[in-house]
């Protein structure tokens, strides 16, 4: 193969890929379901209506993120079905390639162009990267917003704005706001924490309805967002809950996920620097989360980064095929029968927070003695 070949295949890859997955959607006639919610949160805005009393879409899905967002989401108001859906592709292809970049800067890998082409075209096939652009969903973005924000160089100014405004657009971003605490950056956290106010004074003065009925009543109503025993939900509560065979498990699961939250924030504080402290971050938020639905995990593109990085192939190799097998999806999960699953079954059904748990501790190993005790003494 000569060199100009060689150069030209990282693209005709990415092509192939992206085409691929359009040519999917269109056979397939994909409702991208989470995107036509956002729309309808776009138009309730505009029209005046109620942003919580409305269900879209025949799965019945309500509108979930704080009022910041649905103001954010106006302009999908004005685009036909085809026009969002393919919106939503486009610029959710894009975010990819820009996640798949600041992955690198993270992990403080080379940053080639013919590197990141190839890594973006066989990112796409991750599940949780997949079903992110099946449903038209926000995960790439948010994503997107946290990792620029903390791979900027200290001191940067307005550095946790970005934190701030992810946060307000979905809240579990805010778990960054403990980290950059913890490893002694207070005016990031600072920053943050206004930015995040922000957006929530911005929505109670645009939308003083909305905005109470969010913070005093919907935040609370864990139902609205979907049954946490289903294996679409890989957070501690979802295993636990299926691993017992209980709906609803109580101390069962948020025992462990108060102690999980500890640890991981812990863990990642003294990690010796964002390279590892930003993923295990991302991965404590997601296993403590009540619901962290299986395209929230977005994270394992820089989590796979920062493991090629450390000079652990082997491993990065085994958590990218964790995150392409969609075991998940191969276990009965039709009515109830997500909580009657045999014990053979349970590993299959939850793949991400049980690789979540193992690396929480394969990370932490992998750092630096002189790191690691230099770490415990700043935060002492």
């Amino acid at each position: 193969m000569t060199r100009q070949a060689r150069s030209a295949t990282p693209w005709l890859l990415l092509v192939v890929s992206v085409t691929a997955f359009a040519v999917l959607c269109v056979a397939q006639r994909i409702p991208m379901a989470d995107a036509l919610v956002y729309q309808a949160e776009g138009e309730a805005v505009l029209g005046g209506r109620d942003l919580y009393g409305f269900t879209v879409t025949e799965w019945h899905l309500p509108a979930t993120y704080p009022p910041f967002a649905a103001l954010l989401l106006t302009p999908t108001a004005w685009l036909p079905p085809a026009a969002l859906k393919a919106v939503f592709l486009a610029g959710n292809t894009a975010l990819l390639a820009w996640l798949v970049r600041l992955s690198a800067r993270l992990a403080d890998l080379p940053a080639r162009l013919p590197a990141l082409c190839a890594a973006t075209a066989l990112a796409l096939w991750l599940e949780p990267v997949f079903q992110t652009l099946l449903f038209g969903q926000v995960n790439l973005a948010l994503a997107c917003l946290v990792l620029w924000d903390l791979t900027r160089p200290d001191g940067a100014r307005g550095k946790g704005v970005a934190v701030g405004i992810a946060a307000g657009i979905k809240l579990t971003p805010a778990v960054f706001v403990p980290y950059l605490l913890l490893t002694g950056r207070r005016r990031e956290a600072a920053a943050a924490t206004a930015a995040l106010a922000a957006t929530v004074l911005l929505g109670a003065l645009l939308l003083p309805a909305a905005s109470a009925g969010y913070w005093l009543r919907h935040l609370w109503e864990t139902g609205r967002v979907g049954k946490p025993w289903i294996v679409d939900n890989q957070s501690l509560q979802g295993l636990v809950a299926r691993l017992l065979g209980d709906p609803a498990p109580g101390p069962a699961w948020w025992l462990p996920a108060l102690l999980t939250a500890a640890a991981g924030l812990l863990l990642a504080a003294r990690a010796g620097g964002d390279r590892h402290g930003v993923p295990l971050t991302a991965l404590t938020a997601l296993l403590v989360s009540p619901i962290s639905w299986s395209h929230h995990w977005v994270w394992c593109v820089p989590l796979i980064a920062v493991l090629l990085a450390d000079g652990r192939p082997r491993l990065a190799a085994a958590t990218a095929l964790v995150f392409t097998a969609r075991t998940l999806w191969l276990v009965p999960h039709e009515g109830s029968s997500d909580l009657r699953l045999a014990w053979w079954q349970q590993p299959l059904a939850s793949p991400y927070p049980l690789v979540a748990v193992a690396l929480l501790v394969l990370l932490r190993p992998q750092l630096p003695a002189s790191s690691s005790s230099a770490s415990m003494i700043r935060y002492a």
